[in-house]
């Protein structure tokens, strides 16, 4: 990693934010160049929230999109909690600060001759979607599986956005919801399972609760197809100091989801 790509501490500020759906929220901010420039998809920044001197810890979001032109990050954030609520209501021009750029994105697929099948659920949505905006750019077809808890929390823009990208690539969006009040009814695991009985993929990619990474983690290896995983943690500090991201890996050892990841090898972690 060159000095301009090494994680740095820069102020941020709230440029737009809008209300997507149910607990979801689209907000773009302005901060750092060399930090954007250096961002790829599956990496993360380190937010942190004002408005509660006692919430010490920096919230991890993903990396969605952003508008070099302007030095805007635009993130994807599901209200969840105190910090990511106090997050997703901050008035426009105010901020704090932020580290990045962080983490090990996402790798292209040696075989990109057949489709990626990609498949999120909740929060996942972010890095899945960049990944999806990834691949198609560069050529690959992607079939992305979006699991929400009903259409009321489905991300519609995100799905839109990824329709209207300039390309000769396809990518279809499979959305599935836990009601069934909107596209499938059930989880992403069981749409997969009907979309690998009825097309060849050369990658897997998924991020979102852990039971659903280790049941994708699972069909993707029964069909001997390649598999990320974009693992969800603890990311307070970004620099593996803390250990509140530890990850337990088959070989015995412990990787830093923050440092080592979030993106790791399927078969590598530990279900």
């Amino acid at each position: 990693m060159s000095t301009q790509d090494m994680p740095h501490l820069a102020p941020y500020t709230v440029r737009e934010r809008h209300h997507v759906g149910e607990h979801v929220w689209e907000i773009w901010i302005s901060t750092d160049e060399a930090i954007l420039a250096a961002l790829k998809p599956g990496m993360f920044v380190d937010v942190a929230v004002p408005g509660d001197p006692r919430h010490l810890v920096r919230i991890p979001l993903s990396y969605y999109d952003m508008d070099l032109h302007r030095s805007y990050l635009k993130l994807y954030v599901v209200n969840v909690g105190e910090g990511t609520k106090r997050f997703c209501h901050q008035k426009v021009g105010s901020g704090a600060t932020l580290i990045g750029p962080l983490g090990h994105g996402w790798e292209l697929p040696k075989d990109t001759e057949h489709p990626a099948l990609l498949v999120a659920g909740g929060s996942g949505a972010a890095p899945i979607y960049a990944a999806a905006r990834m691949f198609v750019t560069g050529g690959i077809d992607c079939d992305v599986v979006m699991g929400a808890q009903s259409g009321t929390r489905f991300w519609h823009e995100g799905a839109a956005q990824l329709a209207t990208l300039d390309s000769s690539a396809d990518v279809q969006v499979f959305p599935a919801t836990d009601d069934g009040s909107y596209g499938f009814h059930g989880f992403p695991t069981q749409l997969m399972e009907r979309l690998v009985e009825k097309k060849i993929y050369g990658s897997v990619l998924c991020c979102g609760p852990n039971s659903l990474m280790g049941g994708v983690a699972t069909i993707a290896a029964r069909e001997h197809i390649p598999c990320q995983v974009s693992l969800e943690r603890v990311m307070a500090c970004g620099f593996g100091a803390c250990n509140t991201c530890s990850v337990a890996m088959k070989d015995g050892s412990v990787a830093s989801c923050c440092q080592d990841g979030p993106v790791f090898d399927a078969e590598e972690v530990e279900w």
